[in-house]
This record gives structure tokens, C-alpha cells and sequence, in this order.
């Protein structure tokens, strides 16, 4: 006796299973982002992996700095990558440093991206003297070097992470704000609006429930771009001794301590912070690159 045949369902693929599947398909960015995971997992980690306290007074010292990588230490722990100046582990200082440099990367790209999503929002849906002047603004913040500006607000707000993480805001809302403004006008013509309208619901409803969702796509890349840049940025300002102040870590500061050292040999001061910073950069960048070509089909290369 025969039966007819059990036809299985289709697989129906959600977007998140596409989206995922799309970004396992490029080994490089993979590889990238498994790197960053990484370098988030150790930086949460450092109180837990490191053998001191590298801003600790009490287990730091001085009888220890600048010496090579290998070396044992007065403590009893080999120093792996060597010690800087002031006879702090190079390692331990490394964590706990990329532990400030992606929490001010971080912050500070959220707050920019809320505070230049929102503005952009409302340029695009309210329009007239509304939208020019929050565009000329972005034009004029735009059309001055990145540096230049963190340099000038910095010098008036003064040292400290809360300092920096404000200039940075300030520094990297106009792209947010281009770039979610230029996506809104285009959802701001379509037929989901005017429907919208029609059923009269509130502005900030429809902008922040109907408008935005649709905008996320160029959001989420420029996001991941412009965190790398915090984090570059933080690092020259530091390196340049206008950013985080020496008892607050970050790798800008441990590439500057180690600086005036490099002529006489001892290059792991500043050497193995800018490989840390290097890697963190070259990773979120790539992820991003990946996630622009996968979120925009059409930049595919």
C-alpha cells in the first residue's frame, strides 16, 4: 500500500536569519568581529586578567620602569609586554586603557547619534527656517576639520572623560544628523505618512515609530564608522596631552608616555598601545564595511 508523499513546509527565512547568514558569508569581517568581541571581553575583564592595578599606586613601582618585555618584576610577575615609564605592566595598562578608549567610542557615539538623529529627523519633517538652520549648522560644523574642532573645545571644557565624551558629541552629531535627514525626506514622500497623518497621529509618533525604523540602515553604518573615529580622535587628543589627564588611562596616553622614549630604544612603550589601538580601529571599520554592503545591496563590490 502507497501513500502519497509528506511535503515539507518551505523554510520561510526571517530577515534576521538572512541578515546574520549575509554578514557569516565575508570570512574577513567574521574574523573582525570576533576580534573586536575580543577586545571588549578582555577590556570588561581587566580587574579579573591583569596582575595589578596599573593606576594603583600602592602596587606600582618605580624600581620597575622601562624595563623590556619578559622581564621579571619586583612582585614576582613576568612583565609580558614590559613596563613604561613609571614601572606600571604594560599589559595590565593596555586593558584597562582599551577599557576607557571604547566606553568614551562608545558613549560618545550614542549621545551624538541620538542627539544628530533626532535633529535630523525634525529638519526633514517639519521643513522651512526649521531645516535651514539645523543644515547650515551641520554644513558649517562640517565644512571645519574634526580635529580642529575637538582641539578648540577641549581647550575650553578642560581634561576628563566627561570633557572629552561632550566634545566628541559635539564633534560627530552633524553626520548623524546629515545623514538620517537626507533617509527622512525620502520616507517623509511615501504613502505610510500621509496615512499616518490622515489618522492624525502626533508628530513624534510618527517620526520616532514610522520615519526612523526606516532609517536605521544608514544609521547603523555611520554609527560604526563614526565609533572608530571616537576612538582615533580621543587617542590624538590624548597623545597630544589636551585629552584624558594621566591618572585616567587610555591608549592615546599610553602611546604618549611612551613617545620620548623611542630614540633610545625602548620602542614597547608606545608600540604595543598603537598595535592595540591599530587592531580595534582596523576591526570596527571592517564590520562596518561589511555591514554597509550587506544593509545596502547596491555598494556591493
Amino acid at each position: 500500500m502507497s501513500g502519497n508523499p509528506v511535503m515539507s513546509a518551505p523554510v520561510v527565512e526571517t530577515p534576521l536569519q538572512r541578515f546574520l547568514a549575509e554578514m557569516l558569508e565575508d570570512r574577513i569581517a567574521v574574523g573582525a568581529l570576533m576580534v573586536f568581541a575580543a577586545l571588549v571581553g578582555v577590556a570588561v575583564l581587566a580587574p579579573f586578567i591583569t596582575p595589578q592595578n596599573p593606576y594603583d599606586l600602592a602596587q606600582v613601582d618605580v624600581l620597575d620602569a622601562r624595563l623590556p618585555p619578559g622581564t621579571l618584576a619586583s612582585a614576582g610577575f613576568t612583565l609580558v609586554l614590559g613596563s613604561d615609564g613609571t614601572g606600571r605592566d604594560l599589559y595590565s595598562a593596555i586593558l584597562y586603557g582599551l577599557r576607557i578608549s571604547l566606553s568614551v567610542g562608545a558613549l560618545s557615539g550614542v549621545i551624538a547619534m541620538i542627539t544628530g538623529a533626532s535633529l535630523g529627523l525634525v529638519a526633514a519633517y517639519v521643513g522651512g527656517w526649521v531645516e535651514a538652520t539645523i543644515m547650515r549648522i551641520v554644513d558649517l560644523q562640517l565644512s571645519l576639520p574634526a580635529v580642529l574642532v575637538a582641539l578648540i573645545l577641549v581647550a575650553v571644557l578642560g581634561k576628563g572623560v566627561d570633557k572629552i565624551i561632550l566634545a566628541l558629541v559635539i564633534v560627530q552629531w552633524a553626520y548623524y544628523a546629515r545623514t538620517v535627514r537626507a533617509s527622512a525626506l525620502v520616507e517623509r514622500r511615501k504613502e505610510y505618512v500621509d496615512a499616518a497623518l490622515c489618522l492624525d497621529l502626533s508628530p513624534g509618533r510618527i517620526l520616532f515609530r514610522h520615519i526612523l525604523p526606516n532609517c536605521l540602515a544608514p544609521l547603523i553604518v555611520v554609527g560604526t564608522v563614526q565609533t572608530a573615529h571616537a576612538i582615533a580622535l580621543e587617542a590624538t587628543l590624548s597623545f597630544l596631552g589636551v585629552g584624558l589627564p594621566q591618572t585616567e588611562p587610555s591608549l592615546g596616553v599610553l602611546i604618549a608616555n611612551g613617545f620620548q622614549y623611542m630614540l633610545s630604544g625602548r620602542y614597547w612603550i608606545s608600540f604595543f598601545p598603537g598595535i592595540a589601538l591599530l587592531v580595534t580601529i582596523v576591526s570596527i571599520n571592517l564590520v562596518g564595511d561589511r555591514l554597509r554592503d550587506v544593509l545596502n545591496p547596491r555598494l556591493k563590490r
